[in-house]
């Protein structure tokens, strides 16, 4: 019986727990019908690039994730990283949990009543959370099995 399935969730749910920061559960997917139909991607209001705040950009990156289809019993927890500055816009950079980026631009020529701009339209699918930290936790393996020296013994002359 092969025990890396059970083994590799265990594994994905200590990571999980382990991430800094608060945690939050994810909204519960909509019920099925059981048919396949065309998605409609779900956006959220931005705010403006003069009503702009590192926390502001926190609270509506977890609304925004809101909108995604994905189990409840997910936990997320998000971190701002870093500022950067360029010379027509500054780039606010966040991560979630399970290395899921998000960089928020405010722009310094576009006039500041405009949203900010999150680059990308993309629907989020929570097979791609799973295969992420399944493959965190096989790579953590692997580096603890490089991590092991071998000591051939001396054979006695």
């Amino acid at each position: 019986m092969d025990e890396r399935p059970s083994s590799t969730k265990l594994r994905a749910s200590e990571i999980v727990k382990k991430c800094s920061g608060e945690r939050t559960r994810c909204p519960r997917p909509p019920a099925s019908s059981g048919r396949l139909t065309e998605y409609e991607f779900r956006n959220i209001e931005w705010i403006t690039c003069k009503d702009f705040t590192i926390e502001l950009g926190k609270v509506r990156i977890e609304e925004y994730i809101h909108t995604w289809e994905v189990h409840t019993s997910w936990l997320f927890s998000l971190v701002f990283l870093e500022e950067t500055d360029h010379e027509f816009h500054k780039q606010y950079h966040y991560r979630a949990t399970a290395s899921v980026y998000f960089v928020i631009v405010i722009s310094k020529i576009k006039p500041q009543t405009l949203p900010v701009e999150v680059p990308g339209e993309t629907r989020f699918r929570e097979k791609w959370l799973k295969d992420v930290i399944e493959s965190k936790t096989l790579l953590q393996n692997c580096r603890l099995l490089t991590n092991v020296t071998f000591h051939p013994r001396k054979l006695p002359e």
